[in-house]
């Protein structure tokens, strides 16, 4: 991140050419943008680009990027690159959004000899003055609930879910503008960090889709709810993290990074020929404290972990796809104990987006001060902020119920600083009222109709004249 957003810049990074794990199945050329639009004119747009070279030999690239269309005065910036065969290049490309309002496409072309490969990405930009724009621009989506007391309401209804009920949620989401989708994961294991023997007795948790490398199936009514998702996100032209988890709450231990890896590479080999793949969220979460339920005697073993942990799967996650990002969901409590540690994890992890600045703990810092702090360390470590807004409450400190209205909204109005929010979760939470199935009954039909009615004051609208309504 830049701390002088007046200024136009840029940096453009190639990484080193790496062997490329992926089937062949995926687009030749590929570019994400972070974060996803819509977005305002205060952020700095990180565009990130790949390009496979599934050829017998090595070959030479020229990679240009433009903006709007393939002209020498369009033209960002340009690289020549050698590919080895079967492998793949990953670009790193920034610039300010200050003075990009309105509509844009930017495009990469990979090109060599004759041939030429494309990908693009639309970005609105917002006048703005925060960086936030205010809105929920996505949600969580778990296949199911981790606890079923606190999925009282909606976990049963949700294992039942089929398909078409799946891509019915997902239209759901897009309809009112949450185009990004996180899984919570892909795997069902109700273990803990330091109490678990899986290094040992080995991984029994149970997939929510068809696993050639776990033989447990979660009891879930759909075949390949992933699929489901991600194929209507395509259709919606939406953003999906895939869940890389879950091995055991909390575990960022050496066992915990191998079966990450395996598991991501074979989320990549069955899905990531989906335009709507568009990132990586590992499961696990953490405290925001980075001291482990063990307590402070065992912080700096944990703290190690969690930095080696990030550096070797982003490493990883790179040589299969080097422009999709890395997002980690960690509470936004106790930062007072771990803001030197945190931009060490940061280096290696793309998006972090922490949870429950609303309800600090006794004699904790303020949600504005740890949104500060959590601030200052992306600035340092040129990481993404993003917030993750708990879009329920706590029925008989047990149950998760919708939030109401008036609570997001708060959090909306409260938290300016931060790229993109997503909400935690949408199924059980919200429903369309035009869904056949809904998870959670009418209270959540209720919360969907009311925040359609906060974005109806607060989304850009269109003026006669062409112009669009600032966010304030």
């Amino acid at each position: 991140m830049v701390k002088n957003k007046a200024l136009w810049w840029f940096s453009f990074v190639l990484l080193g050419t790496v062997s490329a794990p992926a089937s062949g199945q995926q687009p030749a050329a590929r570019l994400e943008l972070i974060p996803p639009s819509p977005v305002t004119d205060k952020i700095v747009l990180d565009i990130r680009g790949a390009v496979e070279n599934n050829a017998n030999s090595e070959r030479r690239y020229t990679l240009s990027l433009y903006l709007e269309r393939e002209s020498r005065t369009a033209l960002l910036h340009s690289e020549k690159v050698k590919i080895a065969a079967h492998s793949n290049v990953g670009i790193y490309y920034r610039h300010s959004t200050e003075s990009w309002t309105g509509q844009h496409r930017i495009i990469l072309v990979a090109a060599s000899g004759s041939e030429k490969v494309r990908a693009t990405r639309d970005v609105e930009v917002l006048s703005s003055k925060v960086r936030s724009t205010r809105t929920i621009d996505g949600a969580w989506v778990g296949i199911a609930h981790w606890s079923d007391e606190e999925g009282r309401h909606w976990n049963s209804t949700i294992r039942k879910l089929t398909e078409a009920d799946w891509r019915q949620q997902i239209y759901g989401m897009h309809d009112i503008g949450m185009d990004t989708v996180v899984i919570q994961e892909s795997f069902r294991n109700q273990e803990y960090y330091g109490r678990n023997t899986i290094s040992h007795t080995g991984f029994k948790g149970l997939a929510y889709y068809p696993s050639e490398l776990f033989g447990g199936r979660a009891q879930i009514t759909a075949h390949d709810p992933l699929e489901a998702i991600l194929s209507e996100a395509d259709r919606l032209q939406m953003n999906v993290f895939l869940g890389v988890g879950m091995y055991a709450w909390f575990d960022f231990s050496a066992p915990s990074l191998e079966w990450h890896k395996k598991v991501a590479a074979e989320l990549w080999r069955r899905y990531g020929h989906h335009p709507s793949f568009y990132g990586w969220y590992v499961s696990e979460e953490t405290y925001g404290s980075l001291i482990p339920d063990e307590g402070a005697s065992a912080k700096q073993r944990y703290r190690k972990e969690v930095i080696a942990f990030f550096r070797e799967f982003q490493a990883f996650a790179r040589r299969l796809a080097p422009e999709k990002p890395i997002m980690l969901a960690p509470n936004a409590h106790g930062m007072m104990l771990s803001q030197d540690v945190w931009p060490l994890v940061l280096e290696h992890l793309d998006i972090v987006c922490p949870f429950a600045f609303h309800r600090m703990p006794e004699g904790d810092i303020t949600g504005e001060q740890s949104a500060a702090i959590w601030q200052a360390m992306c600035d340092k470590a040129g990481a993404h902020l993003w917030m993750d807004m708990e879009a329920f409450l706590f029925e008989d400190n047990v149950a998760l119920v919708p939030r109401p209205i008036a609570g997001l909204i708060q959090d909306l109005q409260r938290f300016p600083n931060f790229e993109k929010i997503l909400c935690y979760q949408y199924p059980g939470i919200f429903n369309s009222p035009t869904t056949k199935v809904q998870p959670g009954g009418a209270p959540t039909v209720v919360l969907y109709k009311d925040y359609q009615n906060y974005l109806e004051t607060v989304r850009p609208s269109q003026k006669p004249n062409g112009e669009r309504v600032p966010v304030q």
